[in-house]
């Protein structure tokens, strides 16, 4: 958990309660003014109205200009950002004809498959001019191509699971999969930390919801026993489904998930683990497999994998892999004070998908192009192109994280997360020291990705980098010089810096 030093915190509620207080004082007088002007709504109540209506109007309006920036190329390692301005206050933002050329630090383009690629983008093309943008049905109906068909049995080979089902969006397939699997009397046991889209799945499903502290394993644990011991509220009956949600890299702290050991305190209690790869998948482990591959845990372990082609495949929508047969989920009968563990349910589970899930059964299938350009990029991570380019991206990714995430340690930045993962977040807390972060560093031609409430909580604000193996040594050793630069003129190098060492030769000295 993150721990935010004293005078950091208090100069960061100091300001949040200056623009507070100073956005209730310009409420009160648009207030007056207003009364003497019709409205054209009158009985209506107002259809915006709350805490974060007034956060969206009074303070992120005023940075709004650092969010949402357009690009008009592809997001490769350098892309073209569209230049804005506003004539009222940034209320709205309007779009010029000029464009900067800015390193790219933002994008998910883990891999580089993003732009053009030499073995990828003439399969796309050529599945493009045969099956078009679009199935213009549901996978139930008329959307099934023999694309799709092959996409799956690709993610499944490609994972370790013999089944696998693909939708047409990430977020979806968390939000519209957790209501499916889960029910009235079932227990859904979540990160503190888990993304929002894993978050309204759970709410949608009708279970019962707890949540254990962020990445603690002990902490899981003790929820466990204790909501085993207890039982479903009021009746205490035994749980239908237990079933634990975490993610494989967490996407705003770049943490690396405890995988072995929440597997092995889920099979002591007998509960199920569906971990969410979005980030991890392609991005780490030898071969691309994913944080199972990197930790050392058997897929077969792992009940239900998430994942998303947005990342390091350089496409859209997501995926479900498990295995065809599963055992079923867990209910604990409880007996005195001892529990008792029974399998309940047998059934496969993808297939079981494939007949209720919304998002299969009502939503158009992913696009064929979308569809041939995963399966182009999954090949050349494995090899199959016949060339290494897939090894040489896997250890490029892997080299450029842990040599960007150790020189902005030793610049004094607070960097977040883990070895091998390619999401690195700085810590910038105060509100005033967002938009200044995001604006300087554009200025020189560097594009980063600001993260505020309500995407983190509202005292722990960070700038999101997103390394690629398309970076070059070059371009990182440019963007360390500018947020280096930017890091002081701000003032977010909350440790002191390493002191730079000195290599003596025989003739000169130079500095590292």
């Amino acid at each position: 958990m993150i721990t935010i030093p004293y005078l950091t915190a208090l100069t960061t509620y100091f300001s949040y309660g200056l623009l507070f207080a100073f956005g209730q004082f310009r409420d009160f007088f648009r207030k007056i003014f207003d009364w003497w002007h019709a409205s054209n709504l009158q009985g209506y109540a107002p259809i915006c109205l709350g805490l974060e209506d007034f956060y969206f109007r009074r303070l992120y309006h005023r940075i709004q200009d650092c969010f949402g920036r357009p690009i008009s190329s592809a997001p490769d390692a350098w892309f073209d950002v569209v230049e804005r301005y506003s004539n009222d206050n940034n209320k709205t933002m309007k779009r010029t004809d000029k464009i900067n050329r800015c390193l790219n630090l933002g994008s998910y383009n883990y891999l580089g498959f993003a732009a053009s690629d030499e073995y990828c983008t003439p399969r796309v093309i050529d599945s493009l001019n045969r099956f078009s943008a679009s199935t213009c049905s549901t996978r139930v109906d008329g959307g099934t191509t023999t694309v799709h068909k092959e996409l799956e049995e690709c993610v499944a080979n490609f994972v370790g699971k013999p089944a696998a089902i693909v939708f047409g969006m990430g977020y979806v397939t968390n939000s519209a999969i957790l209501p499916v699997l889960m029910g009235k009397g079932g227990l859904i046991i979540s990160d503190s930390l888990n993304h929002n889209s894993i978050v309204n799945g759970a709410r949608g499903s009708g279970a019962t919801i707890r949540v254990f502290q962020h990445n603690t394993p002990s902490h899981l644990e003790k929820v466990l026993r204790e909501q085993i011991a207890e039982g479903q509220p009021r009746t205490h009956r035994p749980w239908k489904k237990i079933i634990v949600v975490v993610e494989g890299i967490y996407s705003m702290e770049g943490e690396l998930c405890k995988l072995p050991e929440i597997v092995a305190i889920c099979k002591k209690y007998k509960a199920y683990v569906y971990l969410d790869e979005a980030h991890s998948i392609g991005a780490v482990g030898k071969t691309g497999r994913g944080v199972c591959e990197l930790l050392g845990v058997d897929t077969a372990d792992v009940d239900i994998m998430m994942g998303t082609f947005t990342k390091s495949f350089g496409s859209c929508g997501g995926y479900i892999a498990g295995s065809k047969l599963l055992e079923g989920f867990y209910s604990v009968m409880m007996a005195g004070a001892i529990g008792k563990i029974c399998p309940v349910i047998r059934e496969e589970l993808i297939q079981y998908l494939k007949y209720t899930c919304p998002a299969h059964l009502y939503t158009t299938s992913i696009s064929p192009p979308a569809a041939r350009q995963i399966i182009s990029a999954i090949k050349v991570i494995l090899g199959e192109d016949g060339s290494s380019r897939g090894a040489q991206k896997l250890a490029r990714i892997r080299e450029n994280s842990n040599f960007f995430r150790s020189e902005l340690q030793k610049m004094g930045f607070e960097v977040l997360g883990d070895n091998d993962s390619p999401v690195m977040p700085i810590m910038l807390y105060n509100p005033a020291k967002i938009p200044a972060f995001s604006r300087e560093c554009l200025k020189q031609n560097i594009a980063v990705v600001t993260v505020a409430f309500p995407a983190t909580p509202l005292l722990l604000a960070r700038a999101r980098i997103c390394i690629s193996a398309a970076h070059t040594k070059e371009d990182l050793l440019k963007a360390l010089e500018v947020i280096s630069e930017v890091g002081d003129m701000v003032g977010i190098k909350y440790f002191p810096a390493e002191p730079k060492k000195l290599e003596q030769g025989k003739d000169t000295i130079k500095l590292e």
